[in-house]
């Protein structure tokens, strides 16, 4: 399949894409609400989570201005999720469980949106799974520089660049050197993703942090040697 064609077929349908905004805008300012932040605050990171990702994607695809800022509806969504998550924390906070199955949903589509919208550009598979990866992160990024701490993607802890990594990767191959149909491939990334990121979380699992091998390779065979 063209991977061109492919990518048409891999257009999100308006109302989904605003649901996964909406679920990034009120992850974003419930952070924002618990931290006791300004209500200006809980708007920039509704805007972030909701709409961060997007952001950097289009800038590096060069599609100016950002969809973010062209759709009329964008915004003034991320806006409402930012006061219900200004008035009602305290009642959103009770839902933590759900809020976590929301957010790795959310993952898994901005990860789709990302990458399709690579492909759609005609770009290579390694730059579609990045473009795809970081839309589904970026957002979390954004939020992190604001609120002036080490990037949540970097650190050892439940899975999210990681899922996203392997989702964008098996979206690319299957749709794209594979010739799958792209509307299930799409949908079978969605929960792939959004599965990793759960279990990551409930099971805690950690995403694999840098090991040196040489270093591990002398203690086994010092203590090998050792009678």
């Amino acid at each position: 399949m063209d991977i061109l064609v492919a990518a048409e077929t891999l257009r999100v349908p308006a109302a989904v894409d605003l649901a996964a905004i909406v679920i990034g805008a009120l992850t974003g300012g419930l952070l924002a609400a618990r931290e006791g932040f300004a209500v200006s605050g809980v708007l920039l990171l509704a805007v972030s989570g909701g709409l961060g990702g997007g952001l950097i994607r289009d800038v590096f695809l060069g599609d100016l201005p950002p969809v973010a800022l062209t759709n009329e509806a964008y915004l003034p969504t991320v806006a409402i999720a930012a006061g219900v998550t200004f008035y009602f924390s305290g009642w959103l906070s009770r839902l933590t469980g759900l809020l976590v199955v929301l957010d790795a949903v959310t993952l898994g589509f901005f990860t789709v949106i990302g990458a399709g919208k690579a492909q759609l550009a005609g770009l290579p598979s390694a730059s579609v799974v990045f473009i795809g990866t970081l839309t589904a992160v970026g957002g979390a990024v954004i939020r992190d520089v604001l609120l002036a701490q080490r990037a949540d993607i970097v650190q050892p802890g439940p899975y999210n660049a990681v899922a996203a990594l392997i989702g964008a990767t098996a979206l690319t191959v299957l749709s794209g050197p594979l010739g799958l149909d792209a509307l299930p491939v799409a949908a079978a990334v969605i929960v792939l993703v959004a599965a990793l990121r759960v279990l990551s979380v409930w099971r805690g699992w950690s995403a694999p942090v840098a090991v040196d091998l040489p270093g591990r390779a002398r203690d086994r065979w010092g203590r090998r040697k050792r009678p």
